[in-house]
């Protein structure tokens, strides 16, 4: 007879510590935020991280010495080409190793080479704390019999098995909840829907906007039959895309019934919508003053609350930073996504002064998100890079009628569908051909990028390519630093 391994020496003390600390925090009451929460993170990685003791020595920093949340402010930034890309994988997590690490996570770079995030237990347990707050909080998972669809892209990138994981650990905590996971696959969504739904109260579907769209706009299911709610990750929406998605669903109350999550593959999720952040985000839709005077732009961008005492984030220069634990432990790390934040109170108040009192809600702080960085645009949830356009533009036949600049905006139709538009600036003299451009790129983006190859069903993944002449002055003026990405 073969006799049963003992596995438990394999886990040092330390770990064991983390790890009953995790379950702790996540099946006990929620933690109080705290400044403490901060300076321990970064003692603790500075001490058992090789790679961040090599990046504070090689700034000339003394661990030691930071000792308030003035110090802390002071630290460098990270970000993922001078830390991630700089240092060997091991020598990013706890011990130089990944022996405390079982999940691997992906997302795809700019130039296609994948961006690695190990992860482990306790960090699904911390997030799936963030889905608590949606599931549990906002619909009530808890007291209602739940089927959770995950639509998220199943797969080495972080969306589908993760958002499996977390849900799963709620319902380990108790939730009557049952997860179904046929990743982004509409058919079989479709196919087990009418099977299982029947035998729940409600059903959730955990996807990217454009997708579940997509699925809700299939004719021949009796959406309102299923009590749908819906849980949504990776873009920005307009209030009218939640109002439109609500009505074919037949949700009534979309603030309660439609949530937002703020993540990202670095560290899972970040912040939550809720009915509160919701309900103050469709205030200002129908106030763009108001929300000017608020965000700072004519845009309405995503309003969700965060934990301080999970995520800590920071506004640098109107882009966010936040220090967070996990696989690879993040120590102000510039995301550079547009946003800011906005103390629970000082927001509250100012609805107040305009004539809207918000319902109760948590209270958290908010952190507001434009979108990705200026330098990429998310379709479908996968991050377009304009790397990868500019290979796509270098071909033979195509590369002597453009002149390389470019624009890429992900826009909305009159059915509140989204479309990947490239405009194209022509080169003097010469005639582009924009249907052979649009091949030539969606095939560089299938080749060099890995989530829109799989997060953008094929149907979508052609772009609609627009010529403009050289110099134009709506897209390509002269004399101006020119983006190649623009917000919608």
């Amino acid at each position: 007879m073969t006799r049963a391994r003992d596995y438990a020496p394999i886990m040092d003390l330390g770990r064991q510590t983390r790890v009953r600390q995790a379950f702790d925090t996540f099946f006990g009451p929620p933690e109080a935020p705290s400044e403490t929460h901060v300076l321990d993170l970064f003692r603790r990685t500075a001490e058992t991280v090789p790679a961040y003791r090599k990046f504070l020595r090689e700034h000339g920093i003394d661990a030691g010495t930071v000792t308030t949340m003035a110090d802390f402010r002071k630290l460098p930034l990270l970000d993922k080409a001078g830390y991630h890309r700089k240092y060997p994988l091991p020598e990013l997590c706890r011990g130089g190793t990944f022996d405390e690490l079982d999940m691997i996570a992906v997302s795809s770079g700019s130039s296609g080479r994948p961006t690695i995030w190990p992860r482990a237990l306790e960090d699904e347990l911390h997030v799936a704390r963030r889905f608590e707050t949606v599931l549990v909080d906002a619909f009530e998972a808890d007291r209602r019999r739940t089927l959770a669809v995950v639509c998220f892209p199943l797969g080495t990138w972080v969306g589908g098995l993760f958002t499996t994981a977390c849900v799963r650990h709620l319902a380990a905590k108790g939730c009557p909840i049952t997860v179904v996971a046929p990743g982004n696959n509409k058919a079989e969504i479709l196919r087990v829907l009418p099977e299982l739904a029947p035998h729940f109260d409600q059903v959730v579907l955990l996807g990217y906007p454009p997708f579940v769209k997509d699925v809700i706009d299939t004719g021949g299911v009796d959406w309102p039959a299923y009590a749908i709610k819906l849980v949504l990750a990776g873009e920005v929406f307009s209030e009218q895309w939640r109002e439109l998605v609500a009505r074919r669903a037949g949700i009534a109350d979309p603030a309660r019934a439609i949530a937002s999550l703020y993540g990202t593959a670095d560290a899972g999720v970040l912040g939550t919508e809720t009915p509160l952040s919701a309900r103050i985000r469709r205030f200002f839709a129908d106030h763009p003053d108001l929300a000017r005077e608020v965000f700072g732009d004519a845009r309405l961008p995503t309003l969700v609350q965060y934990d301080p005492a999970s995520r800590f984030f920071e506004e640098h220069e109107g882009t966010l930073v936040f220090t967070g634990d996990g696989g690879i432990p993040l120590i102000r790390y510039h995301i550079a996504d547009d946003g800011g934040l906005l103390p629970h109170a000082e927001l509250l108040d100012f609805c107040a002064r305009h004539g809207f009192t918000p319902p109760p809600g948590p209270e958290l702080p908010f952190v507001y998100v434009f979108g990705r960085s200026l330098f990429t645009v998310s379709f479908f949830g996968a991050n377009v890079y304009p790397e990868n356009v500019t290979v796509g533009l270098e071909q033979p036949g195509i590369s002597d009628t453009v002149t390389g600049k470019f624009v890429i905006e992900s826009v909305e139709d009159a059915d509140r569908d989204r479309r990947l538009r490239i405009t194209v600036e022509t080169a003097p003299g010469a005639t582009a051909d924009a249907a052979r451009i649009a091949e030539a790129v969606r095939a560089q983006l299938n080749r060099l990028n890995s989530e829109f190859a799989h997060y953008v069903p094929a149907e979508r993944q052609l772009p609609d390519v627009v010529l403009r002449p050289a110099g134009d002055p709506e897209y390509f003026p002269v004399g101006v630093k020119h983006r190649y990405t623009r917000q919608s």
